[in-house]
């Protein structure tokens, strides 16, 4: 029977960042992939937003390796000569009440480390936004976007390089645990392996790769629910320059729709929220009078007619109420020593995928020593 040593379930952002970590101390990496490439779901389906890192509670695991994964990610664009650019984001109160809810937002972003923030009021915002309205609002400078095609292309030649084994078109059906590590089977040629571990980076489809291995999702709070979020492209001239968001949800289930501009000088609107059950990527142009009236909440000048579908993505979103965390851990007080979870991986993932395989790497050493 074959054995590796590390196996990597999912070739998204964050399995990719993972692999090529490792690759740096271990020699015999594999990344199974059930799509015929990487990155083929949630990873290239999103806003390519660099956040922050203001959002979140303080202490929480979303603001750590947000806050260290936007600096690694900058860091990272600039010496591997990948896309990006920061032209900061405002998240703006459009009326009184709103005040209080924005200003918790800056202390908690301050108390978390995130540098260049400010607190404008309307003739703050007019003076960086004339055709933003609102009544005060938070100037993150350090908000950015990023070319994630290319990011991702460049982590998968860097681990490729370094000797990671990519397997696509390979859909992981069963995982046991054995002596020395775990059987991993791949549905395509009834195929089975031992790995000494198994990281279990599967996005949409993680906690159905946790319940391979014999974890009780529901049980252990890993349940993933669909997350669909849409965006409408504009297609008229941008008449902003920098991000514009509303205060967000009190949960944090959303950050509401707002504005970003890509790096080609697009104007995009999204996501919304909206729950599904099976996966689906087609945008409903009957929600163009609602994105409309909510962007034009913010923006002043706006032509409906020029918001036109574009694309949507989808969230791994853990299910419950309230703000939830990312899950990365590894699972030995189940039983389970050696395999690793990473779920409920969805926004700031992108930001913090550098974080997160220093993360994961710290686990495996800490088991492997």
């Amino acid at each position: 029977m074959d054995k590796v040593e590390i196996t990597i379930i999912g070739a998204g952002v964050v399995g990719l960042a993972v692999a090529a970590e490792l690759s740096r101390a271990y020699h015999s990496v594999v990344v199974l992939e059930r799509q015929a490439t990487f990155g083929q779901e949630t990873s290239s389906r999103n806003s390519e937003v660099i956040h922050s890192g203001i959002y979140y509670p303080t202490g929480s695991m979303k603001t750590r390796l947000c806050v260290e994964g936007a600096r690694l990610l900058y860091e990272y664009c600039e010496k591997h000569n990948v896309p990006c650019a920061k032209p900061g984001k405002l998240i703006v109160a459009t009326d009184e009440a709103e005040i209080p809810f924005l200003e918790d937002i800056l202390h908690r972003g301050k108390e978390s480390g995130v540098e260049g923030l400010r607190f404008f009021e309307k003739k703050g915002i007019n003076r960086v936004e004339p055709k933003v309205k609102g009544v005060a609002a938070i100037f993150s400078s350090e908000t950015g976007i990023i070319d994630s095609h290319t990011l991702m292309k460049r982590i998968y030649a860097t681990a490729k390089t370094s000797g990671v084994l990519f397997s696509f078109n390979s859909e992981v059906v069963a995982i046991a645990r054995e002596k020395d590590g775990y059987l991993v089977g791949i549905k395509e040629d009834n195929y089975t392996f031992l790995s000494r571990v198994v990281v279990n980076s599967a996005g949409l489809s993680a906690d159905t790769v946790a319940g391979l291995a014999g974890i009780d999702c529901g049980q252990a709070g890993y349940r993933l629910r669909y997350c669909k979020g849409s965006y409408f492209s504009y297609q008229k001239p941008s008449p902003v320059k920098t991000f514009i968001y509303p205060v967000p949800e009190e949960d944090l289930s959303g950050l509401g729709i707002h504005s970003t501009i890509d790096l080609g000088g697009r104007l995009r609107f999204g996501p919304d929220t909206e729950y599904i059950d099976k996966i689906d990527y087609s945008v409903d142009a009957g929600k163009k009078s609602s994105f409309y009236r909510k962007a034009s909440r913010l923006i002043d000048g706006l032509d409906e007619e020029a918001f036109n579908p574009d694309m949507a993505g989808i969230r791994p979103q853990i299910q419950g109420d309230g703000f939830r965390d990312f899950i990365i851990r590894d699972e030995a007080d189940r039983g389970l020593p050696g395999f690793i979870n990473l779920i409920g991986i969805e926004s700031p993932g992108l930001t913090s995928v550098l974080s997160i395989a220093r993360q994961v790497h710290t686990l495996i050493r800490d088991f492997l020593t």
